[in-house]
């Protein structure tokens, strides 16, 4: 196994798009890291350019203690997993499975012990006979699996595997990908755009914009503690709701005022300074309650993106309380 280092990895095409822009990102060896961001953000080209199937433009990318900028993906001792699964239509399930490894030229024997081992794991010792046309969405998305499995690479890159799968089948394979890292203790890195797939199987969460990497750190924290508002509104099931709002007093207590509610927020958050500031508050629908009757109009907030400097984001790993006050952030 190994870690996978980028650093200052950018892609420019000849037309000029910036595909990805000065990304850094370590991942950790034995890590479940999930690239996640909408279509378009550069997620999938950065990791077709770890697996070698696309030139980078500036950087360095490293594979273990290997430099791997102009190593061919085939010695990069890397396996992917496609969309799209990327099966050979007129081999068999044992044919595609051992495909690799015959292409290696490893004896008769491996070859047939390996692929028999990673069928039986897989639940495909029943079908090692049968051609792709002859199995179900889910079955095929084994043997893509199986076949990345069989080669025993130091990392796993896996593209948008399950999207072509019904939401039953999608949530099945996601445990059993989930099984497979634990059971492998190997580097994966996970490209989707399915914030709520992203938040139940990475270790660790990059998120990404236009090319560009927003924040990193495990999917609590993301929740927890958003660098920005797009974090904020991405990360979340529902979105979390925004609304512009000033500081202000009710009673000689701070409150947020806006589009008709006042909404409560912790005193050591707002210095006297900040009165008449003007933020944007979070507001996750979950955390939202009403207290009383008296209090009608008046909901809780969990939290405020601001552009003032006086108040910085809450340290990583600082959690915030939902459903109580409002904190300040930049």
């Amino acid at each position: 196994m190994a870690a996978v280092e980028l650093d200052h990895v950018s892609k420019t095409y000849k037309n000029g798009q910036n595909a990805v822009r000065d990304v850094s990102l370590e991942i950790r060896d034995g890590e479940f890291m999930i690239l996640v961001g909408p279509s378009g953000c550069g997620k999938s080209t950065t990791l077709r350019m770890v697996a070698g199937l696309e030139s980078i433009s500036a950087g360095s990318i490293r594979i273990g203690a290997r430099l791997v900028n102009d190593v061919e993906p085939k010695d990069r001792d890397v396996a992917m997993v496609f969309q799209s699964y990327a099966l050979y239509p007129h081999m068999t399930v044992y044919d595609n499975l051992a495909f690799g490894l015959r292409r290696q030229h490893q004896p008769k024997a491996d070859v047939k012990r390996r692929v028999t081992d990673v069928a039986r794991a897989l639940g495909l010792d029943e079908l090692l006979k049968r051609r792709p046309a002859e199995l179900s969405g889910g079955q095929r998305q084994r043997v893509a699996l199986g076949r990345a499995i069989v080669r025993d690479p130091q990392v796993f890159l896996m593209d948008e595997p399950l999207s072509n799968l019904d939401a039953l089948l999608r949530v099945e394979t996601r445990f059993e990908i989930l099984k497979l890292h634990q059971r492998l203790g190997a580097t994966f890195i996970y490209v989707t755009h399915d914030q709520v797939e992203a938040m139940t199987m990475g270790d660790r969460i990059a998120v990404m914009r236009d090319g560009l990497l927003q924040q990193v750190d495990t999917p609590g924290r993301l929740y927890e503690g958003p660098a920005n508002q797009f974090v904020a509104g991405f990360i979340g099931s529902p979105r979390m709701n925004f609304i512009d709002v000033e500081v202000g007093e009710v009673d000689g207590e701070p409150r947020l005022h806006g589009s008709g509610v006042a909404l409560p927020v912790t005193r050591g958050r707002l210095g006297a300074s900040l009165r008449g500031a003007k933020f944007v508050a979070g507001l996750r629908p979950e955390g939202e309650v009403q207290a009383d009757e008296e209090q009608a109009g008046t909901e809780e907030v969990e939290g405020v993106l601001g552009a003032d400097p006086a108040e910085q984001p809450p340290a990583a790993g600082s959690g915030r309380r939902r459903g109580t006050d409002a904190d300040v952030e930049r």
